[in-house]
């Protein structure tokens, strides 16, 4: 399996510690926590408003371009947002919930979406990331594929 992330542009986006992004266990796939961080570490949803260095947060576009990092990881693996079972949000801030939410309902329905459970966490790796997101996807293994788990 390879460890290092495409973006649909395709440049290469690496784990920042040592863990890959995508791990599959038998028909079970692990995605680890994912931001909305692009290839060339910047992060998507900081929009600078002044001179002085002031930034917008905007979690409603983090969580969207997340979702898209973790969509990519997953068709690593022949896999997509339709396999996602389980989904587990951090937020540093839980009044962006709205914003998360509504970026969250363009992915996933309440019928059909996987299982969410969603916390408010102090901080995260890089203070412009106001969202993180893993999940966990299940995949049959066609039965004449091995396995690695």
């Amino acid at each position: 399996m390879n460890e290092k992330d495409t973006t649909s542009e395709g440049s290469v986006v690496t784990p920042r510690g040592a863990y890959p992004h995508v791990k599959q266990v038998g028909d079970f796939i692990f995605v680890s926590g994912t931001s909305s961080r692009r290839a060339d570490n910047t992060i998507a949803g900081v929009d600078l408003i002044d001179d002085m260095g002031t930034k917008h947060l905007n979690a409603e576009v983090q969580t969207r371009e997340v979702l898209k990092n973790i969509d990519r990881n997953l068709q690593k693996v022949g896999a997509s947002l339709k396999d996602v079972v389980d989904v587990t949000s951090f937020l540093v801030n839980m009044n962006d919930f709205a914003g998360y939410n509504k970026a969250y309902a363009e992915f996933f329905n309440k019928e059909t979406g996987p299982a969410r459970t969603t916390v408010a966490v102090h901080q995260l790796p890089h203070p412009d990331l106001v969202v993180e997101i893993k999940v966990m996807a299940y995949k049959p293994i066609p039965a004449n594929l091995p396995t690695d788990g």
